[in-house]
């Protein structure tokens, strides 16, 4: 990882809207090395609010920072070496290989017409090691599965070497191993000093971040570290009561409330 390019990205009280409709309004955070989870009911803005973090939406005020500076006004090759980026529903062409399609993540260091050297191909094949998808490198992305192609998009993101990942349900049809080894691997990233920053819907995983962000109605309902009481409680009160938040082996997870009863 370039050890000159920043680790922090903030938002200053940002606002989208989408179709005529406000999705954020007047978010600030700032987001640290660690890994942060954003959580929230359906609907709540995650995956805009990280859209717009990487520069992806038009804001209607507001702004994004990058060490300090607009992002609007870092130059676009700056910004891919500095923030690696996951789509929810990520695309890319069927015919290339796995190890095509990881090498893309290189682009940001060489440009379209470079040529990639020894330390590309070594990026290229320690994501691909870490997200244990070496074992399909040249076969077609199209031939696939979900869950093996996922983890392909995840490898391209990580091949970047950018100190800032954001990822939007980077969990999305993998199965209950494959979940637990990108945990592992997101806390790996994020003890090495890199700001992780992912949406999830499964909020046991999300439970296992350093910090939450919980989301609603487009605004920050509460910000802290996974074992805050009182973000406990806010969180619970989100989700309209539907979970509780217990202490297990490994921190803290969220289970279902069957009874009905709130909180």
């Amino acid at each position: 990882m370039t050890g000159t390019l920043c680790h922090r990205l903030a938002a200053d009280q940002l606002r989208v809207s989408l179709g005529g409709r406000t999705v954020i309004d007047g978010v600030s955070l700032a987001l640290e090395p660690g890994w942060t989870c954003i959580v929230g009911p359906n609907g709540a803005g995650k995956s805009t609010l990280l859209r717009a973090m990487a520069g992806l939406l038009p804001l209607e005020a507001g702004q994004v920072l990058m060490d300090g500076r607009a992002l609007a006004r870092c130059h676009l090759a700056e910004r891919a070496r500095h923030t690696a980026w996951l789509a929810q529903q990520g695309e890319a062409a069927g015919d290339l290989t796995a190890r095509d399609i990881v090498m893309l993540g290189r682009l940001p260091h060489l440009g379209l017409f470079g040529t990639p050297g020894p330390a590309d191909q070594a990026a290229v094949s320690r994501a691909m090691a870490d997200t244990e998808c070496t074992g399909w490198a040249e076969r077609r992305l199209g031939d696939l599965s979900g869950g093996e192609r996922q983890r392909v998009l995840l490898a391209r993101a990580l091949a970047v070497d950018a100190p800032v990942l954001l990822l939007d349900e980077p969990t999305t049809h993998l199965d209950p191993p494959h979940q637990v080894a990108l945990v592992r691997l997101l806390r790996r990233l994020a003890g090495e000093g890199r700001t992780v920053v992912s949406v999830l819907h499964d909020l046991p995983l999300a439970l296992l971040a350093d910090r939450l962000v919980v989301m609603a109605q487009g605004r920050v309902a509460a910000e802290g570290a996974c074992g805050d009481a009182a973000l406990h409680d806010r969180l619970v009160a989100v989700f309209g009561g539907a979970i509780r938040i217990v202490r297990s082996d490994d921190g803290w997870v969220a289970l279902p409330r069957l009874s009905g009863r709130t909180p």
